[in-house]
């Protein structure tokens, strides 16, 4: 199976920095990778309504934005959360569309689970502090979402930048951004789990 990668870009400004790495991190994809690039600010999703007990869900029109972005999910073999970090997680926007993935695990037809397994789950991300720690629980959100899948889980690229454009000065981000894709990814698991 060819790869083909879904951008999921979660920030509310366009080209800010996250998008700014991720593009220098796709740059490094071979020419033969299909890319796929969605901005959540222009496609916004409805709230996440859990109906898990009251009654059916039913597939999103593919003519929707949440029916688009369950296709082009589905569609992918990488999956990248290009979400900046707010407040130690992802983006609001980001944040919903990993909630409509609860949704989706119980939509008839889309088989959700089995076909997020063995697939990769990537993060990028740009913050404004200097300790890369800061964003532990960034990186706990994706990996624990993609060990609950089976997925396998590449990490997170980190680059720093608050103001536009910053994040071209992050050298280290941008080396570390040439072979990020490039790395074999481990199948995802929680962390502290013996088993």
């Amino acid at each position: 199976m060819s790869r083909r990668f879904l951008f999921v870009l979660g920030s509310a400004r366009a080209e800010g920095n996250t998008e700014l790495l991720a593009r220098r991190a796709a740059e490094q994809l071979p020419a033969d990778v299909e890319q796929r690039w969605i901005h959540l600010a222009e496609q916004p999703l409805p709230d996440f309504v859990d109906l898990r007990h009251d009654s059916e869900y039913v597939r999103p029109p593919s003519d929707t934005a949440t029916g688009r972005l369950l296709d082009a999910t589905l569609a992918a073999t990488d999956i990248v959360i290009a979400s900046p970090l707010y407040w130690y997680s992802v983006s609001s926007l980001t944040k919903t569309y990993l909630d409509h993935w609860s949704g989706w695990l119980r939509t008839p037809g889309a088989d959700f689970r089995a076909a997020m397994a063995g697939r990769t789950l990537w993060g990028v991300a740009a913050l404004a502090d200097e300790e890369p720690s800061v964003a532990d629980p960034y990186v706990g959100t994706l990996n624990n979402s993609a060990a609950y899948l089976k997925m396998r889980f590449g990490g997170v690229l980190l680059g720093n930048g608050s103001k536009p454009g910053d994040v071209l000065t992050d050298t280290g981000a941008l080396t570390r951004a040439k072979t990020f894709f490039a790395q074999d990814a481990p199948l995802a698991r929680f962390p502290h789990r013996t088993a």
